[in-house]
């Protein structure tokens, strides 16, 4: 996955933190239409005040940690559309830069998704001697393994990659940009696959960067153009406060997702989700000109009505259920630990103003271990090290994981109560 602004923010570089918790000014200017359609029939519906601005931020201190800037989040819904956006979005406080780390493919759960994803792109796509474009590769492990499975060139864009050892394959026929995408690189859109995943989240003008891409290809009919998002009505639907944060200012369903590319010019040929239905795959290419909805997925206006209306409430149950718990786990003198130090334990973390009721997060990532959390200052530690605080209570940030950490914690010998961060 990516954390990265595509064409709509400029690639501010990301020095010592800050040394104070900025909470003045903390809201952008407010928007009132739509982002993706341009309507303004456009409703509040949730606010998460003072959050910081990012959550997959290596930080080396929890001083640094605890001094990460605040804003606002305000969650408005599209009517027309169906987009959710955060409408006092500071574009100016985004700092993407080298010292992010978002991969999950440390985790033998998502690295076999990705490998199966990979494989169905190269299929549908016919990839084999083609040039694939990534916006927003990230630390570039999923082009490295698409272009090798499928015989592929690939060049990756992305303001946070490094080239750290151990991501993938040194033979294959991969360059990457360490930048944001933007009109100086539209000739590398010259390819035969343009693939975008887990970065249209984080764009506060979406409708924009798929308009520059549909002028970019023309007409070409044979070009593909591949985006994974994570998938908002299944949030809406749970109440998944933990999957809201800063970084992710729009939010998708899969019909929205879809009628902003048909909107441009791009027919949707296939539309499914994926990932025990948490991400949104899209496939698609130029038509001449706005496409007519024909998959059953894109027919979800009505239901995230009704859903939109029902989460504020479903919300303040879930906070207090997990606010409940942790403090009663705190009174029992039972120690508890979050698994997942990326973007959901911060969210989690933050929104319920959680300290010492959880003693560490623990994460499989080893550029994440030794850091600290976003806003909170929680230390992320390694399993191995997670033996130390020998815990009673292990908190799953997301339930796809919940049988790959239960068999770790198994594998070490502890015997500590392990639940997911889903619907209780």
């Amino acid at each position: 996955m990516t954390h990265t602004l595509a064409d709509v923010a400029p690639a501010h570089e990301v020095g010592e933190e800050t040394s104070t918790r900025s909470v003045d000014a903390a809201r952008g200017p407010e928007r009132l239409s739509c982002p993706c359609c341009g309507n303004s029939r456009t409703v509040h519906f949730y606010s998460a005040p003072a959050i910081p601005v990012h959550s997959c931020i290596l930080l080396d201190t929890p001083e640094a940690a605890r001094a990460l800037p605040l804003r606002d989040l305000e969650l408005s819904y599209c009517q027309t559309c169906g987009f959710i956006f955060n409408r006092v979005f500071d574009t100016k406080v985004m700092h993407y830069s080298e010292r992010f780390e978002e991969s999950q493919h440390f985790s033998e759960t998502f690295s076999g998704f990705a490998r199966k994803l990979a494989a169905e792109i190269a299929e549908t796509c016919d990839i084999a001697g083609k040039k694939v474009v990534e916006i927003g590769c990230g630390k570039g492990e999923f082009l490295i393994e698409l272009c090798q499975l499928g015989h592929a060139t690939g060049v990756g864009i992305d303001p946070g990659y490094r080239p750290d050892k151990g991501r993938g394959s040194a033979e294959v026929d991969v360059r990457f940009i360490v930048d944001f995408f933007s009109d100086t690189y539209s000739n590398e859109l010259d390819a035969d696959v343009i693939l975008c995943r887990h970065t249209l989240e984080h764009i506060d003008e979406p409708r924009n960067l798929i308009r520059h891409i549909r002028r970019t290809i023309a007409d070409k009919p044979n070009v593909w153009v591949v985006f994974e998002t994570p998938d908002a009505k299944r949030v809406i639907q749970e109440g998944a406060f933990w999957d809201i944060y800063y970084e992710h200012c729009s939010y998708f369903s899969a019909g929205t997702h879809a009628r902003l590319f048909r909107a441009a010019g791009l027919e949707v040929t296939g539309l499914s989700l994926q990932y025990a239905g948490q991400y949104i795959i899209q496939y698609a290419q130029a038509v001449g000109a706005a496409s007519t909805p024909a998959l059953e997925l894109e027919d979800d206006l009505e239901a995230m009505d009704d859903l939109v209306s029902a989460f504020p409430g479903r919300v303040a149950r879930l906070q207090s259920y997990w606010k409940d718990r942790l403090r009663d786990a705190k009174s029992a003198g039972r120690q508890v630990v979050l698994w997942g130090g990326g973007s959901k334990g911060v969210s989690f973390l933050t929104t319920l103003g959680v300290t010492d009721e959880v003693k560490a997060v623990v994460d499989v990532n080893p550029f994440k271990q030794g850091k600290f959390m976003p806003g909170t200052g929680h230390p992320v530690i390694s399993p191995l090290q997670m033996a130390s605080h020998a815990p009673d209570l292990v908190i799953v940030m997301n339930p796809i994981y919940l049988e790959e950490i239960s068999t770790q914690v198994n594998a070490l010998g502890l015997q500590a109560e392990v639940v997911a961060l889903d619907v209780p």
